[in-house]
């Protein structure tokens, strides 16, 4: 790989922000200052340092977002605040894109990433991957819901929901959700087809990795090392 693609893999620098620092001996292979970026290494194999910084090239990068109310589930928006300006310049530049959506005022777990292969296949339905969500109604929920969950809600359009997991709480206002497909507005949808509305929603859990609950709203993390296993596995299957 060159090396300015590296260090632009990387996300500390352009690469036109990485020649002006190799014009000034900034860049270092194997501890030697390099001021040919062009200049190919094996990037597992040598040690690159940017500014006196060790660089760690990793292809593919995966974050946990506790995503706050009033932010779009995208990369840009031309009048809204989207997720990506949320994390740090240096992610930024990564070019990671959220893993699916969740509606502008649903907060919560969200993953992004830069992997498009991957993506594609956790928000495929044949891969059921499962996303939990609590949620908060405005009026409880008739006796039998869960059953109807179950089996498959029907919604005002005609379309006929996958299986999905209902727990209610004691009052029957609240609970969890547990879908393996993402239909637009799909939770508010549910509700709204026992004449009830969503008043509070956030996402839990993705692919079986619970958001962390030290996350502050608009704060992120790195996954860890058994989260990203989890995540390129799709999560545990079926389990409503």
């Amino acid at each position: 790989m060159r090396i300015d693609k590296f260090i632009s893999e990387v996300g500390v620098a352009s690469r036109k922000e990485a020649a002006k620092a190799a014009k000034r001996g900034g860049v270092l292979v194997d501890g030697i200052a390099v001021r040919d970026l062009s200049a190919h290494i094996d990037e597992n194999r040598q040690t690159v340092t940017y500014l006196g910084r060790e660089l760690t090239y990793n292809k593919y990068v995966y974050v946990m977002l506790n995503k706050p109310a009033g932010y779009v589930s995208a990369t840009e928006d031309s009048r809204l605040p989207v997720v990506t300006e949320l994390l740090s310049d240096e992610l930024r530049k990564r070019e990671l894109f959220p893993v699916g959506r969740l509606d502008r005022d649903t907060v919560g777990m969200m993953i992004l990433t830069n992997n498009g292969p991957l993506a594609h296949d956790l928000l495929s339905p044949k891969h059921h991957v499962e996303k939990k969500y609590f949620f908060r109604a405005s009026e409880p929920l008739p006796i039998g819901a869960e059953e109807l969950f179950k089996s498959g809600v029907t919604l005002a359009d005609g379309y006929e929901c996958k299986e999905a997991g209902l727990s209610l709480d004691p009052d029957r206002k609240s609970g969890i959700i547990t879908l393996t497909e993402g239909k637009y507005h799909q939770i508010k949808r549910m509700i709204a087809s026992f004449d009830n509305a969503v008043i509070y929603l956030k996402r839990i859990s993705f692919a079986d990795i619970p958001l962390d609950a030290d996350l502050a709203e608009g704060e992120w993390r790195y996954l860890s090392p058994e989260e990203e296993k989890l995540l390129l596995g799709g999560g545990k299957k079926n389990i409503l």
